[in-house]
């Protein structure tokens, strides 16, 4: 390892000197596009080019564009425009959807060589099978902050590193949270689609829905999501309570040891923890029942956090009072059940899908990469 870390770091210099004497040589101007924190996101980008005054690029500047464009990157699936166009400009970019989905066996084995990182998202991540198909492969960047797509051990083993998105997308979350919680108990949609079928006009006022203002808030998994989510609904004068793997240092906040107890003690179920195997259905039938028919759960966390047949079941007999889901146990694949049910409101997977933080979790993947390639520290290391 130590070995190819060397010849690497050799390979790069080489390139950066003969650069900079191309440079001398030439009286080349450096164009270099530079990353903004904040722009339209989801979109590819239009060209920002700066013009440095002198005849060559900054030596750093050289040493990056040239580790990076020794960086074979495999995009698992088309997830942001922009992340997708900068790879593309800034490294030897591989799309795995380039190959029909019954010969990807082979189109492994032919890029396997050029391979050295993969990009994947909270859908698409690395598992063993691919992890062993790409002997050398150094690094997984999720463009999420989700990793159980990926398989950590495998990573571990064979010494790859992993890194994800945090932070970034806290806050438009813990917002689509609250929207949740505000749109089933006001039943918003539903309102929404009275007014557009004419129902107003020819059946009158529609009919009465409940506050979120006030209601018992319980959160499980008081980690950055979490805690968001607590802060908002305090602003509603919300009272609230959670269960994390320990108790934390908020005394305005109630702190329950067993998930059972949270949820029989509130009105509004928030799933806001990480997915691992103590959390895989940790909202089980015991726990909705508890929540009880005037309860509503909202689920941000993961789709695998709740028994999902239990879930449907729930809602058809109306042992629940209610549910808004952003994330479902097989994605894109949604119970049909749900949908004529009035109490839910279901939106696709769209938590962290805003134009800012899709560009400032694409950078933050671009940064993470960028560091590999030069032997820094990485940004957000997982592994």
């Amino acid at each position: 390892m130590q070995l190819q870390t060397c010849s690497r770091l050799v390979a790069l210099v080489l390139r950066c000197l003969i650069g900079l004497l191309l440079a001398q040589i030439l009286g080349l101007s450096y164009l270099h596009k530079p990353l903004a924190a904040t722009s339209e996101a989801c979109s590819p980008a239009k060209e920002a080019k700066v013009s440095y005054p002198h005849t060559h690029p900054p030596p750093a500047l050289l040493l990056a564009a040239a580790a990076m464009e020794s960086l074979g990157v495999l995009l698992l699936h088309p997830m942001n425009a922009y992340l997708e166009q900068e790879l593309d400009r800034r490294c030897r970019l591989i799309r795995f959807w380039d190959s029909p989905p019954d010969r990807r066996d082979d189109f492994l084995r032919a890029n396997a060589g050029a391979i050295r990182a993969v990009v994947g998202n909270a859908s698409y991540g690395a598992d063993a099978a691919l992890i062993d198909a790409l002997p050398g492969l150094e690094i997984v960047a999720s463009f999420s902050v989700g990793i159980d797509r990926v398989d950590l051990a495998k990573c571990r083993e064979r010494g790859i590193r992993v890194t994800n998105t945090p932070d970034v997308l806290t806050d438009d979350v813990a917002d689509l949270a609250v929207g949740l919680a505000i749109a089933v108990l006001r039943r918003i949609p539903q309102a929404d689609r009275y007014v557009r079928a004419g129902q107003w006009k020819s059946k009158g006022d529609y009919t009465l829905t409940t506050r979120f203002s006030g209601k018992r808030v319980a959160i499980l998994g008081l980690g950055r999501i979490g805690l968001a989510v607590a802060k908002r609904a305090e602003a509603f004068g919300c009272s609230i309570s959670y269960h994390s793997r320990s108790e934390k240092p908020f005394p305005n906040y109630k702190f329950y040891a067993n998930v059972v107890d949270l949820a029989a003690n509130c009105d509004v179920f928030v799933v806001a923890c990480s997915l691992n195997e103590q959390t895989y259905h940790i909202v089980s039938r015991e726990v909705i029942d508890a929540l009880g028919p005037e309860g509503v759960l909202i689920n941000i966390g993961r789709g695998a956090h709740v028994d999902e047949p239990e879930l449907v079941s729930a809602l058809l007999e109306k042992r629940l009072g209610g549910a808004g889901l952003d994330v479902y146990e097989h994605e894109p694949l949604v119970p049909e059940q749900l949908f004529g049910l009035d109490n839910v409101v279901l939106v696709p997977h769209v938590g962290s899908d805003t134009e800012e933080t899709c560009r400032t979790m694409a950078d933050l993947v671009l940064g993470n990469l960028e560091a590999h390639a030069l032997d820094k520290p990485l940004l957000t290391p997982v592994i």
